[in-house]
């Protein structure tokens, strides 16, 4: 049977993943797919990786112009990995106006202007896959778009960057601050060497939006994510959850409530004793609770060249099934049909209900605890656990740590503010979230 011509656009970490495995599994791979598929094409800016990368392979054009592969009649399927918003969409685009499959991995793309460019596919009935762009190597799009369809996805938790992921198990670990571990995860590779993205919770917010429209069929709305990442965190922070039974893990999650979706991403406390919260170093861990099949966890590697590699090439299998198939017929893009989608609005933060942590540093005076306690009794807030540690001899502070019932998210910035307020207080309140994730 003819092959499948692909198009490779960037052959940088998962491009050179995807062409070294694509080559060693091509047997395994066409038997799988029903016919051979073949890299014929590769655009990069770097030439001369580009050709070291290829090596001798017959038959494999290397330029670097990408839209000359867009454009090239005889490329079946475009694979982008070139990443970023500007250029990558413009070929995504005019891929998919030539009539060509798109498989790409970059999930900010897709995050920000994945409406349009779902749309300009079903218009041209063409596909667009993804698998890669969520947890690398980890199947979670067909998990949750194909394998739970029978179910009403209930709500997503995950660990989806393994940069923050190895930075908080590596502080945990170690006792070491923050700025210290970064330093490390970026001499080791794990951390870029701007890692803003990554920190502050943005590539994490980029997928859990992704994984949020799948799960409730709903057009991406990445612009009303609500995103904190792990920069101010405090290692006593750590080594205080650590005594109360939890461990801190930057979370990923999209939840169906009554007043629409919640969609957010910050550090949270998650009880020890749950299997996510022992997923430790660079992996990934996605829990997916199905009112059908209950929860599921998924865990891997989420990124690296060929674990991410694995899925881009599993993105092409699927398409190449797929190729000659009736679009009406395919596997929708964001599991519903298009004219299915929901405009279910997402929650306002401060309409969001979880349980909190809380750390004051205040002055060691009779009365503060009481001052402490009647804010949030004032507010509705009730406490469940409490730790007060003696000051250091010498020192007249001293911290109190609290956790809260689950209580209303605007509820508990009132009742920060006024404990900031306090004459006792010494700085900031600091507040973590609460997920115990139970099935």
């Amino acid at each position: 049977m003819k092959p499948i011509h692909v198009g490779l656009l960037g052959i940088g970490t998962v491009g050179g993943g995807t062409f070294a495995v694509l080559a060693r599994n091509a047997q395994e791979i066409a038997r799988r797919a029903g016919r051979p598929i073949v890299i014929t094409a590769v655009a990069d800016k770097n030439l001369e990786r580009a050709r070291e990368v290829v090596g001798s392979t017959p038959g494999v054009r290397i330029t670097d112009d990408a839209m000359s592969i867009v454009d090239d009649p005889s490329i079946d399927i475009v694979v982008e990995l070139i990443g970023g918003y500007g250029f990558a969409k413009d070929v995504v685009l005019r891929a998919i106006a030539n009539g060509k499959h798109v498989v790409t991995a970059n999930k900010a793309l897709l995050a920000v202007h994945g409406t349009e460019i779902f749309t300009a596919a079903q218009q041209k009935g063409v596909t667009v896959a993804f698998e890669a762009a969520v947890a690398g190597g980890i199947p979670i799009i067909k998990a949750v778009r194909e394998g739970l369809t029978a179910n009403r996805i209930e709500w997503i938790a995950g660990i989806i960057n393994g940069t923050t992921n190895y930075i908080l198990s590596t502080m945990r670990d170690s006792g070491r601050p923050f700025a210290d571990v970064l330093a490390d995860a970026q001499a080791l590779g794990y951390a870029e060497a701007d890692p803003t993205w990554d920190i502050e919770g943005v590539d994490a917010a980029h997928k859990i939006t992704l994984l949020s429209a799948i799960a409730f069929g709903t057009p991406v709305q990445f612009e009303q994510a609500h995103i904190e990442g792990i920069s101010k965190l405090a290692a006593e922070d750590i080594r205080y959850a650590e005594e109360l039974g939890y461990r801190i893990k930057l979370l990923g999650i999209t939840k169906r409530v009554a007043g629409g979706i919640e969609l957010r991403v910050h550090p949270a406390l998650v009880p020890a004793k749950r299997l996510i919260a022992n997923v430790e170093g660079v992996m990934n861990a996605v829990l997916v609770k199905g009112d059908a099949v209950g929860a599921t966890l998924y865990y891997g590697r989420g990124a690296g060249a060929e674990p991410t590699a694995s899925a881009v090439i599993a993105d092409l299998v699927d398409v190449t099934r797929l190729h000659t198939a009736d679009p009406e017929h395919r596997v929708p893009h964001l599991a519903v049909q298009a004219d299915r989608l929901e405009n279910t609005p997402i929650v306002p933060m401060s309409e969001v209900e979880t349980a909190c942590y809380l750390r004051l540093r205040v002055q060691d005076k009779p009365g503060v605890l009481a001052d402490v306690a009647r804010i949030l009794a004032d507010n509705g807030i009730s406490i469940e656990a409490m730790i007060q540690k003696e000051p250091a001899e010498g020192e007249g502070e001293a911290d109190i740590i609290l956790l809260t019932h689950i209580t209303r998210e605007k509820h508990i910035d009132a009742a920060i503010a006024r404990i900031e307020a306090l004459a006792t207080t010494v700085g900031r309140v600091t507040r973590l979230r609460l997920e115990s994730l139970a099935s």
